[in-house]
C-alpha cells in the first residue's frame, strides 16, 4: 500500500478490539505502528507485540500523552498517522447518570483525544502532512437512549473534528472520521450507579440495553473499520464522515430525510 502521509502511526487504545485491529493492519502493510494500553510499561529495550510497539498511556493524563509522545518523536522524528480509538459507553437514563460519570466519560471519550491530538499535530504541522483518524460512531449522528452520555461524547467527537479539520488543512494535515455501528467487539458498556433496582426507567432500561448486547453480537467483526480505513488511507482528501457498513449508511441517510418524529418513533420501537 502507497503511504500518501508517511509510515509512523500511533494507535491509542491498540490492546483490544478495533485499535487493536487497526494497528495489526497497518503493521501488516508496513507501517512502524505504536500501540498504546494500560497494561504495559516503558521498555528498556524495543519490546513488541506482533511487531507493534506497545507503550504505556493513560489517555486523560497530559502528562502521559506527552511522555509517548516524545518518546516515539525521539526514536522516528515524526508521527504521521495518528488513530484514536479509545472509549467506553456508560448505560442509564440521563436522570440516572450521575455529574462525575458524566466527567469521568467525557475524559476518556474526547478530552483524552483532543490532548493527543495537540501533541501530535505540532509535528505533523512541522512534517507539512499527516492525517488523524478518530473513531467516533453512529451514536454520534443518531442520540440512542440510555446511552445518551456515550452518544453526546460522540456528537462532541464530530464537531471537534469537523472544526479542526479546517484548521489544520492549511498545514498540510487531513482529519477523518470513521463511524461503525454496534459490532462484535470486546466494547466495554458500564452501567450508571443508579440505573438499579430502584431506578423508574429499570424495566425500558434493561429492554434497550439487551437489544444493543443482541445487535452488538450479531454484527460485524472489526474488520469492517479495517475496510474503511484502508480506503481512507489512499485518499488524498478523505470525506470527514465516514460511516461502516450498507446498514448504517441508510441509517445515516435518513436521518437527514425523515421528519425528526418518525425517526423518534423508529428508535423508540427499537429501544
Amino acid at each position: 500500500m502507497k503511504k500518501l502521509y508517511g509510515s509512523v502511526a500511533l494507535v491509542i487504545g491498540a490492546s483490544s478490539g478495533v485499535g487493536k485491529a487497526c494497528a495489526e493492519f497497518l503493521h501488516k502493510y508496513g507501517y512502524k505502528v505504536y500501540g498504546t494500553s494500560r497494561k504495559v510499561e516503558f521498555p528498556d529495550s524495543e519490546i513488541m507485540e506482533d511487531g507493534i510497539v506497545m507503550v504505556p498511556l493513560e489517555v486523560t493524563d497530559s502528562n502521559s500523552i506527552k511522555k509517548v509522545v516524545d518518546y516515539i518523536i525521539g526514536r522516528e522524528g515524526e508521527i504521521n498517522l495518528l488513530i484514536n480509538c479509545p472509549g467506553y459507553g456508560l448505560s442509564g437514563a440521563v436522570e440516572d447518570i450521575s455529574l462525575n460519570e458524566v466527567r469521568e466519560i467525557f475524559e476518556t471519550n474526547l478530552f483524552g483525544i483532543m490532548m493527543v491530538c495537540r501533541n501530535v499535530l505540532p509535528y505533523m504541522r512541522e512534517n507539512k502532512k499527516g492525517l488523524i483518524v478518530n473513531i467516533s460512531s453512529v451514536a454520534g449522528i443518531i442520540s440512542i437512549p440510555y446511552q445518551s452520555m456515550y452518544s453526546a461524547t460522540k456528537y462532541a467527537l464530530e464537531a471537534v473534528s469537523e472544526a479542526m479539520r479546517i484548521e489544520v488543512k492549511p498545514f498540510g494535515v487531513k482529519v477523518a472520521l470513521i463511524e461503525p455501528g454496534d459490532m462484535k467487539t470486546n466494547f466495554i458498556r458500564i452501567a450508571a450507579k443508579d440505573a438499579d433496582e430502584n431506578s423508574v426507567y429499570k424495566l425500558r432500561y434493561e429492554k434497550a440495553v439487551d437489544e444493543m448486547i443482541k445487535s452488538e453480537e450479531n454484527g460485524p467483526e472489526a474488520e469492517v473499520v479495517i475496510k474503511e480505513l484502508k480506503r481512507i488511507l489512499k485518499k488524498r482528501n478523505p470525506s470527514l464522515r465516514n460511516i461502516v457498513g450498507m446498514k448504517y449508511k441508510l441509517i445515516g441517510k435518513l436521518r437527514k430525510l425523515l421528519p425528526e418524529r418518525l425517526l423518534e418513533l423508529i428508535i423508540s420501537n427499537v429501544y
